[in-house]
């Protein structure tokens, strides 16, 4: 998968389009990311003991096809490709313009 935890991202698709947000978790066996303030349900909790009942809102995990990553040189949304480096290490590339993504 090549949207790590921490990326900058921009939706692309689904109700949140054109939005921007962090990734705060990969599920890759799913194939989807969380993102923090994106896909936003809330959901009702049943009363327990002392506390009443109460609504929470919660992010749900999205498609990664649904997201593009935003490229932290240009700051454009991008496709990444990878490629390995002089120590045999991989590192991922922006398509726009060729820069090395953290």
């Amino acid at each position: 998968m090549r949207i790590k935890k921490n990326d900058n991202v921009l939706i692309i698709k689904g109700k949140d389009k054109g939005r921007q947000g962090e990734v705060q978790s990969v599920l890759v066996s799913k194939n989807k990311v969380v993102i923090e303030g994106i896909n936003l349900v809330k959901q009702h909790r049943k009363a327990q003991g002392m506390s009443g009942a109460e609504i929470v809102e919660k992010e749900l995990p999205i498609p990664v096809a649904n997201v593009m990553l935003i490229c932290s040189a240009c700051q454009k949304p991008t496709r990444v490709s990878s490629d390995k480096i002089g120590d045999g290490s991989r590192v991922r590339i922006c398509k726009n313009c060729q820069e090395v993504i953290e």
